[in-house]
Order: C-alpha cells, then structure tokens, then sequence
C-alpha cells in the first residue's frame, strides 16, 4: 500500500500528509484509559449508599462488567462492519436510519464525551485538593431566584484549566495525543495494581467489613438497578476504538480485539479494587463518600501515604480525560462530514489533520457542565441516557444481521444472538427501573433527545435545496 510509513515505537504508523493510525495496542489502551476513571473512582460510594450490603456491591460490578463485555462483543462486529470513524453515529445511520444515527452523536456530544469529561475534571481536582489537605475551599455560586446557575470555586476552576490543557493537546496532533494516552493509562493501570497489592497485603483493613451476605431480595430491587447505572457510568468507554475507527490500522481486525480485550482486563481491574476499597472501609464510612480512593488510602495506610495516592489518582484522572478529547470528535467530524452539523466541525487542522474545531466545541460544553452542574446528577444523568442508546445500537444489529447478513466479516459476535438479547434485556431493566426511582435523570435525558431533534430539522432544514 502506497503511503504508509513504519510503525514506530509507540504504535502511531504515519502516513504520508500527516495523517497518522493507532495500533491494536494503542487503541486497546485507548478503550481501558475510557473506562478506566472517574466512575471507579467515584461511584462506590453512592452503590453502597443504596444497597448497604459490600456482597451486593461486588455482585452489581460483576454483573455490569458482564453487560459491558456482552455489549463489547456486539459492537465489535458492527466495527467489523463499518470500520471507520463515528461509533454509533455510524452504526444507528446503518440500522435504523439518519435520524437515529444524528440523534446518537448530539447525545455522544452532551452525554457521551462532554458530561463524562465535565465529571473526570471534578474528579481530578477534588483528589488533587484532597492531596493539599483539602486546598482552598472557598466559593462564588451565582444564582437567579435561589436557583444556582453557576459555581467558581477552585474545584471548578481547576478542573476547567484541565479542560484547556487537553484541548491544546489534542488539538496539535494525533501522535501526540496518543504518546499522552500511552503514558498516563499504563501509570493508571500500575496505580491500581499497585493499591491493590499493597492494600490487601500490607494494609491496616480488616475481612469483618464485608459483612453477611444480603437477602436475595436486594438483586431485584431498584436500588440494585439505580446502583447499575452508577456502574454503567464507571464501564462507559468500553466502546471507545469504535469512535475512531479509521485512525485504527486494519480496524476490520483491531477494533472488536481492542474492544473485548481492553474490557476484560478493565473488569478483573474494578473487581479487584472494590474488594480493596471495602477491605479498608467498613460500609458506613464509605456510604456517599465521593473520593472513596483517598478515604480508603487513609484508612489502609495513614496520612502520609493517603495524600500521596490521592495525588496519583488524581493523575491517573487525566488518562480518562485525555481519552475522551481524543475519541468524542471524531463522531461530530462524521456528523458534519455528512451535512447534519456544523461545516467548521468537519474541517481538518490543515498541519496534522486533527478534528480542531469539534475538540474545542467538545471542550466548551465540558467547562458549561462543570460550572453548572452538581456531580451525582451528572452520574446519572450520564449512565441513564448512554444505556438508551447502547440498547438501541446492539438492537441496530440484530436488524442488520437480518437485513444484511455477512459470512465473511473477520469477527462475528460470540454466543449470538443470547449476547444481544442479554445486553438488551440487562439495559431495558436499568432503563425502566431509572424512570421510577429516579425521574429527574430520566427527563433531563429525554430533554437532550429533544432538544436533539430540534437540532437535526435545523440542519435537515438547512441542507435541503431551495425550490423555487
């Protein structure tokens, strides 16, 4: 093939023009350094706050990680299909139509990429404050008829210069943007082994805290369903090598490799680090705890040590929001590409052929969210409405299997169609039991589909020839 360079050694092949491809092990970094993050870090706190029993806290993350695995293995095939740049943009266009496809990526722009950005930024800063004893804690909220509009603090104030940071990285190029993704994922990965060895085997925890196991009655309730969207939310980015499709080389073969393999891994990683957590936190004391990492570390291995590792994991944070800078924009630069957003989201930086244009968008909204919105509505907000659209999307290939069966794709689902039907079952029962515990997260996510559709019959509107 003409135009392609060597691979060099962290795995960017460069092709001549500047354009540039990730390897299998960049882009099965790039879906651990998605998932991997603010969820894990965040989100143990509320699940306990609900289900008041450590068994069934370790039983929903088992439990989620299957879904994320089974939605994992059917979004690999349909990378196997459409293996270019867009994620399910490009996978909904396919099975359901335009409309699906556009009302995908508006949701990927406020829900898939910005929001989750918007909750790693205020989950880095709060760790980072946490390692200076708690930092500077004072704050502006500006507010029109006791309704708060905007919050300056330190925590958004740094957490929004973390936005900026991104942006610029990733606005210059794709090698460089994948280097900073490398290197912050593999030193996330070590921190958690490292937590774990050291907190299970040389940590003041004790067994006691895991308690008795819960009534059988827990698995079916709806704090164990609110519970899996929290989970959803700490396994979202399982799909991310889908959203860059083409910038992956041989992505027929890579992506649905990177996809399943970067999940597995992640799943034993979570596992692994709550029965840490629980190991030094007795339930109550982690109950609604935000920063669960820093008050295990407290617990495991005293001060000193404890702000040393809420120092690191807030580092390790970056790696989630370097990942999601790189891969969200290439779903607006599809959307665009295609006549149903922007035009200046579709250009390309003239130099190194990044998405400029759709990271700053990305960026700008990411910042909004942080100075307006609080973090555990965010969670749910973010959980709630991603399930949708993952359902929809496995949904979208069993229509394709049907209308478009293909016998020579080099990947096809494993364990079909009892994988999609799982997933889609698993998520239908999140989705509904959302509803009724917890409306406002239901609402605020079928306000975004409607403002969503406001937007496509702008752009349908726009695109459409004058007649005369």
């Amino acid at each position: 093939m003409s135009g392609i360079g060597q691979t060099n050694a962290n795995d960017t092949t460069v092709v001549q023009g500047r354009l540039e491809k990730i390897g299998l092990p960049s882009a099965t970094i790039l879906v651990v350094a998605n998932m991997v993050g603010t969820g894990i870090f965040t989100t143990s706190g509320f699940i306990i706050k609900d289900l008041q029993n450590p068994w069934a806290m370790l039983s929903c993350w088992v439990l989620g990680g299957l879904f994320a695995l089974a939605g994992a293995l059917c979004y690999g095939e349909l990378g196997s299909r459409y293996p270019r740049a867009g994620g399910e943009y490009v996978f909904l266009r396919e099975s359901f139509g335009e409309l699906a496809g556009f009302l995908s990526g508006w949701i990927s722009l406020l829900v898939g990429f910005s929001a989750p950005i918007a909750a790693a930024s205020m989950a880095f800063a709060a760790y980072f404050l946490a390692g200076l004893n708690g930092g500077p804690t004072s704050e502006y909220i500006w507010t029109i008829r006791g309704i708060k509009v905007l919050t300056f603090s330190p925590l958004t104030l740094i957490a929004s210069a973390v936005i900026l940071a991104f942006t610029l990285i990733h606005r210059h190029s794709l090698s460089l943007g994948s280097r900073v993704q490398n290197v912050l994922t593999l030193f996330k990965i070590s921190l958690i082994f490292g937590f774990v060895i050291l907190g299970l085997f040389w940590g003041r925890g004790s067994l006691e805290h895991f308690g008795h196991p819960p009534d059988v009655r827990i698995f079916f309730s709806g704090e164990f369903a609110i519970s899996l969207i929290f989970i959803s939310f700490a396994y979202s980015g399982w799909n991310a090598a889908a959203y860059i499709g083409g910038e992956i080389s041989r992505p027929a073969h890579n992506i649905p490799r990177a996809l399943i393999f970067g999940t597995l891994l992640v799943a034993i990683l979570y596992f692994f680090l709550n029965v840490t957590f629980l190991y030094g936190l007795p339930p109550h004391e982690m109950s609604g705890v935000l920063e669960v990492g820093e008050k295990a570390a407290l617990a495991l291995f005293g001060h000193r040590v404890s702000q040393i590792f809420s120092a690191a994991i807030a580092l390790s944070l970056l790696s989630l929001i370097s990942a999601m800078m790189l891969t969200g924009p290439r779903v607006y630069l599809a959307m665009a590409q295609d006549g149903l957003f922007f035009p200046s989201i579709g250009r390309l930086g003239t130099r190194r052929q990044t998405p400029g244009n759709a990271i700053a968008l990305q960026a700008t909204l990411a910042i909004i969210l942080v100075l307006t919105a609080s973090f555990e509505h965010l969670l749910l907000f973010i959980g709630f409405t991603l399930s949708v659209f993952a359902m929809l999307t496995v949904g979208g290939l069993m229509v394709l299997r049907h209308r478009q069966p293909r016998k020579d794709l080099p990947y096809q689902t494993l364990g079909y169609p009892l994988t999609a039907v799982v997933f889609i079952l698993g998520n239908i029962w999140i989705i509904l039991f959302t509803i009724f515990s917890r409306p406002m997260a239901a609402l605020t996510g079928l306000g975004a589909v409607l403002a969503g559709l406001a937007v496509y019959a702008f752009f349908k509107w726009r695109r459409s020839p004058v007649t005369v």
